[in-house]
């Protein structure tokens, strides 16, 4: 099939098409460094495309994004605390590919909501937090590390986990953005080849389709390179994590 065809043989209607387009724009915020959008993405692609399906559609263009926020924020990057997590990460990664390997697509789905519904209450949380005092030890590493790995293996979804590691380190705006962008692009191109030979949830078809999501991740990470010093709206973000949650609580119930 040529490349016209691959894209009409998903079979996506204008609502579809116009969903799975928002979710690129969003990860182009996302990846800039406007936190606490990724689930939405991760929820509008489940939807069209299903759980499993929709972690190797959305990869690629993770890894795009990732490429781009580390070379706009790579003199930010604070390497220690990538080596800290690296290890405890690979092994997250690792467990994640042995169990979404073996479950049902319908356990899988599961998994994702519950995973999701659990990531926003931590959002909740910290965002409600008067005290930035969490704790930094060792072990605290180990196992944000580890289940930073897994959930973003089961269904990139570890950015609420990253996002509360890295509240602990104080680290400045721009410092958090430049090692999450390393740290999210180095463990992303060690999924690569689980999600082609193991889950084969990448084929040529799904990054056909990626090139098309393309310039809507661009015109969404430079958007939202410039407004980041802008976003502040406390009531915004409440507003993303309920609808959120909401959609957790959908996928979990469907």
């Amino acid at each position: 099939m040529n490349y016209i065809e691959i894209l009409q043989s998903y079979n996506l209607s204008t609502i579809h098409w116009i969903a799975i387009s928002f979710a690129g724009f969003l990860l182009g915020l996302s990846k800039a460094g406007i936190k606490g959008i990724g689930i939405i993405i991760v929820i509008i692609l489940a939807f069209v495309f299903g759980e499993k399906a929709s972690t190797g559609i959305l990869l690629p263009m993770l890894i795009i994004a990732d490429i781009l926020a580390v070379f706009y924020y790579n003199r930010h990057t604070q390497w220690i605390y990538i080596k800290k997590l690296m290890p405890s990460m690979v092994v997250g990664v690792l467990v994640g590919v042995w169990i979404g390997n073996d479950i049902s697509a319908i356990i899988f789905k599961k998994m994702m909501a519950v995973i999701i519904i659990v990531s926003v209450l931590l959002m909740f949380y910290t965002e409600n937090k008067k005290s930035a005092d969490i704790p930094k030890n060792k072990l605290f590493s180990l196992v944000a590390g580890f289940f930073a790995g897994f959930t973003t293996m089961i269904g990139n979804l570890a950015g609420p986990i990253a996002n509360i590691y890295f509240l602990a380190t104080r680290l400045p705006k721009n410092e958090f953005i430049g090692t999450v962008a390393w740290l999210f692009f180095i463990i992303n191109i060690f999924k690569l080849p689980f999600h082609f030979f193991v889950w084969k949830t990448i084929t040529r078809e799904t990054i056909y389709l990626n090139s098309i999501l393309i310039p809507v991740l661009l015109l969404g990470f430079f958007i939202g390179v410039s407004v980041i010093k802008l976003i502040s709206n406390v009531n915004y973000r409440r507003f993303i994590l309920l609808v959120t949650a909401l959609g957790g609580i959908i996928m979990l119930i469907k």
